[in-house]
């Protein structure tokens, strides 16, 4: 009989996340990019984790107006193992009053250096951008020490599974490329690579078109 203990966030589920928990969404979400290059070349080093968990909490305001933006994992006792902001079709990109009202605080946690290379980043994001319908994957954190365990495919194959069924593609850019072949495992393939000025860091655009087969199989039951 095996004695490997059981970890104490086994028994968990996904769900959305509640409007209470968008300061824990945040915090994990910076815990999780703390070390992301892009990050690194946007948000000055002094206080940069506590920067990173303002600027997730600003895109949870911006994102949480649409049904089903916020998906987490989490454990019966509220304990968040992962999140993921997701926008659906037709809603990736945030309105000019969206963006004009939040400059203040885009300024507040980039700084005077990391503002106008936070513009550079979003700018050539938007450019590279598919026009077709799809549902956009712009952040998506597992916390420390939980990589690599499954919960962050668990809470994106659900989404990715009502993707399959409504025959809708996803898209996303990872900023780092150590995660491509986890993207890639869950369908997603990359199709190009937007470089960032000034010797910026690379990201990869990823498509994910809808599984066919599995759409014929919700059909069927």
């Amino acid at each position: 009989m095996s004695t490997r203990p059981v970890p104490p966030w086994a028994g968990y589920g996904i769900r959305f996340a509640r409007p209470s928990e968008s300061g824990a969404v945040a915090a994990l979400l910076a815990r999780a990019f703390a070390d992301d290059p892009v990050m690194a070349w946007m948000v000055p080093a002094a206080g940069r984790e506590s920067r990173i968990a303002r600027y997730f909490r600003l895109a949870q305001r911006q994102q949480r107006p649409h049904a089903g933006a916020v998906r987490v994992a989490a454990t019966g006792e509220g304990r968040l193992l992962a999140a993921a902001l997701w926008s659906g079709p037709g809603r990736w990109k945030p309105s000019a009053v969206q963006e004009l009202a939040a400059l203040p605080r885009y300024a507040s946690i980039f700084g005077l250096r990391g503002l106008p290379r936070a513009g550079e980043v979003q700018n050539a994001m938007d450019e590279a951008h598919p026009q077709p319908p799809h549902w956009y994957l712009p952040s998506v954190g597992t916390d420390r020490g939980l990589q690599g365990m499954g919960v962050g495919s668990a809470l994106l194959g659900q989404q990715l599974a009502d993707c399959d069924r409504l025959g809708q593609p996803a898209y996303l850019e990872s900023s780092n490329v150590t995660n491509l072949p986890f993207y890639e495992k869950l369908g997603f393939r990359v199709t190009g690579e937007i470089r960032l000025p000034a010797g910026g860091p690379t990201l990869w655009p990823m498509w994910r078109d809808p599984d066919p087969t599995a759409g014929r199989l919700a059909k069927g039951r």
